[in-house]
């Protein structure tokens, strides 16, 4: 028997014009996810009932329950004969949880409008098949772009085997990253660096290489308020297991994680001692230049990883720019000069690598303070 699909309005501007709304809401709330449910992606789901917003839902910590089955939880009986708003693809496989596809068919929506198609091959499609061989209306196609870019973690990871790479760089007005001989200078103000806490809260991992480990000692955590909770898993590239038992990485890294990278033939003992205090060491391939990057980041994705901000000195932003792994980047100016001996924003690379990359292309801008953010994404 075919479900009969809720009542739409008369003029059909309207009626787009509703949908358009309520697909807002479900990926921006979505978008709360960010950062905390991986390795799933977080989606973002509403069910309207005769154009009331009847349950709201997004993906919780760590990836479950899903969206869907929260919206439905919370509409109660108001989900039979109700349309479902979902950012991605309901779920048709068993994983550690039922179908999501099954729970919508089991609560009586109606009415499914999904922006996108799951890339996972153990969906790809086969949810809205099942959900029409119900007998339930499903519209796909609605906010596309802006849900393939709020999910661009999960399609990274499953298509490419790797996360999204965003690269952030905070530089002068010179082009310069920091003081000679590596030491570390702050460059932008208050309320950009607040905007790079955000950052990290919305990504899963935030990477750095050794020298930066060393010679800024940093916490790399979220600390903004209410927020610390939401600090990404920290990952250290150090091909020779340099990172000191009494950093800042290493004191906390039980509180937050810390994986450190190391090439395979690293020793032993350091990781032995990287391990007593809390350090999950894991090997992957090298080279001459240290840990290879493309490995290391499938070895991220393999660890479930979909979303990475790399927070690394010039040397590991050279590196990722070359070996064009670069999706996004988040370039803060700052309008002080630090001068001729300050070590450049990119090693051995012009910052042109970045602003004028073929590769990647400028999207949008604007002030912070008295810094200034750009923002660059994958052509």
């Amino acid at each position: 028997m075919v479900r009969r699909p809720p009542p739409r309005a008369s003029d059909g501007m309207t009626a787009r014009a509703d949908d358009e709304r309520f697909m807002s809401l479900a990926l921006a709330l979505g978008r709360r996810g960010l950062g905390d449910t991986w390795p799933n992606p977080a989606v973002g789901a509403v069910v309207v009932n005769d154009g009331t917003i009847a349950g709201r839902g997004w993906t919780q910590a760590g990836g479950r329950p899903h969206a869907e089955t929260e919206a439905i939880g919370r509409a109660g009986a108001a989900a039979r004969g109700a349309t479902m708003y979902v950012t991605l693809e309901p779920c048709s496989h068993h994983g550690k949880t039922p179908p999501c596809a099954d729970a919508i068919i089991a609560a009586g929506i109606a009415r499914v409008v999904s922006s996108i198609e799951d890339p996972n091959p153990d969906i790809a499609g086969q949810g809205h098949a099942r959900l029409r061989a119900a007998g339930i209306a499903v519209d796909i196609g609605l906010k596309a772009k802006e849900a393939s870019r709020d999910h661009d973690g999960h399609i990274r990871r499953i298509r490419d085997i790797r996360p999204h790479v965003t690269l952030k760089l905070a530089v002068s007005a010179d082009g310069k990253a920091g003081l000679a001989g590596r030491k570390p200078v702050a460059i932008t103000g208050e309320s950009a660096n607040a905007r790079v806490h955000l950052m990290r809260a919305m990504h899963d991992a935030i990477l750095i290489g050794i020298g930066t480990a060393l010679s800024d000692d940093p916490l790399l955590t979220c600390r903004l308020p209410g927020m610390e909770k939401r600090s990404p898993v920290r990952v250290v590239l150090d091909s020779n297991l340099r990172l000191p038992a009494h950093s800042r990485l290493a004191s906390t890294a039980r509180e937050t994680p810390v994986w450190a990278i190391a090439a395979s033939a690293a020793p032993r003992e350091r990781e032995t001692v990287l391990r007593e205090a809390g350090i999950d060491v894991v090997r992957s391939a090298a080279d001459g230049n240290g840990i290879e990057m493309t490995a290391a980041l499938q070895l991220l994705a393999g660890r479930g990883i979909t979303r990475l901000l790399v927070e690394g000195g010039p040397k590991v932003a050279a590196s990722f720019l070359n070996a064009d792994l670069v999706d996004e980047a988040v370039l803060l100016r700052a309008p002080e000069a630090i001068g001729p001996t300050g070590i450049d924003a990119l090693d051995c690379l012009s910052l042109d690598a970045l602003t004028a990359s073929s590769r990647l292309k400028l999207s949008g801008q604007d002030k912070l303070g008295p810094d200034t953010i750009q923002f660059f994404e994958r052509i």
